[in-house]
């Protein structure tokens, strides 16, 4: 088997976790997008990944993201091809993203709000952003945590150059039980959230390989995949449900 072959099979076999975790919990599996975490690999890959059906992918570092994109350039038959924007954003690198990022997922600080909003004015242009928010309180993590982003709501809302679209959590690994209820907790924020600020935050940006059938299952739209769509030695089997 040849790897567009692969991604294809296994991207069936996502989509069949997908329709089965949003079937129990009485969704359209339409709804959860699934984003194709390429940060380990080059543009060949992407572009095999691209034939197999993916468009949205997922990038942790802006300089990467920029290589990919340029390089992608070389293939014509990719014109609707998109990046996010998922890791940890410095304020240095801010200008490496806007422009070219769909959606930035990790803004993760007020103050790193105020820095994207400023240079999304100098550029001119809008910025869709999703709220970072450690949900599980590990110190590990990054994020606002559910209290302090229900504090800065407001100042948040006043920011120019930046579109709140959702919010973006990651889950304790290896434990399903802990996750789901991370999963939870974010579903539940965000309908307080949604109230406080007025905005749909229609996006929960929740749920990666080894878990996302259980972020379906508590209203994640989309999935964060990265070895489970790349590795043939990453085994479907190994995901939790």
């Amino acid at each position: 088997m040849d790897y567009v072959s692969f991604l294809t099979q296994r991207r069936s076999e996502i989509l069949g976790l997908v329709s089965e975790a949003a079937k129990r919990s009485e969704r359209n599996a339409s709804e959860i997008e699934l984003i194709a975490v390429s940060k380990t690999v080059e543009p060949e890959a992407v572009h095999d990944a691209y034939q197999a059906g993916y468009r949205t992918f997922g990038e942790n570092r802006p300089q990467e993201l920029g290589r990919k994109i340029e390089a992608l350039k070389t293939w014509p038959d990719m014109a609707d091809v998109r990046f996010d924007m998922i890791g940890n954003l410095q304020t240095n690198k801010i200008n490496h993203v806007i422009g070219k990022a769909r959606l930035i997922h990790s803004i993760s600080s007020e103050h790193l709000a105020r820095a994207v909003s400023m240079r999304a004015e100098a550029k001119d242009c809008n910025c869709q952003v999703l709220l970072e928010i450690n949900v599980s309180g590990e110190e590990s993590k990054s994020g606002f945590s559910p209290q302090e982003v229900q504090r800065a709501a407001d100042n948040l809302m006043s920011l120019s150059g930046i579109s709140i679209c959702g919010l973006m959590t990651m889950a304790p690994q290896g434990d399903a039980y802990r996750a789901r209820k991370t999963f939870a907790g974010l579903r539940e924020l965000q309908g307080t959230l949604s109230k406080q600020m007025g905005l749909p935050l229609s996006v929960l940006s929740c749920g990666m390989s080894d878990d996302f059938p259980l972020a379906v299952r508590e209203g994640s739209t989309m999935v964060r995949l990265g070895r489970l769509v790349f590795s043939p030695e990453y085994a479907v089997s190994s995901v939790l449900q």
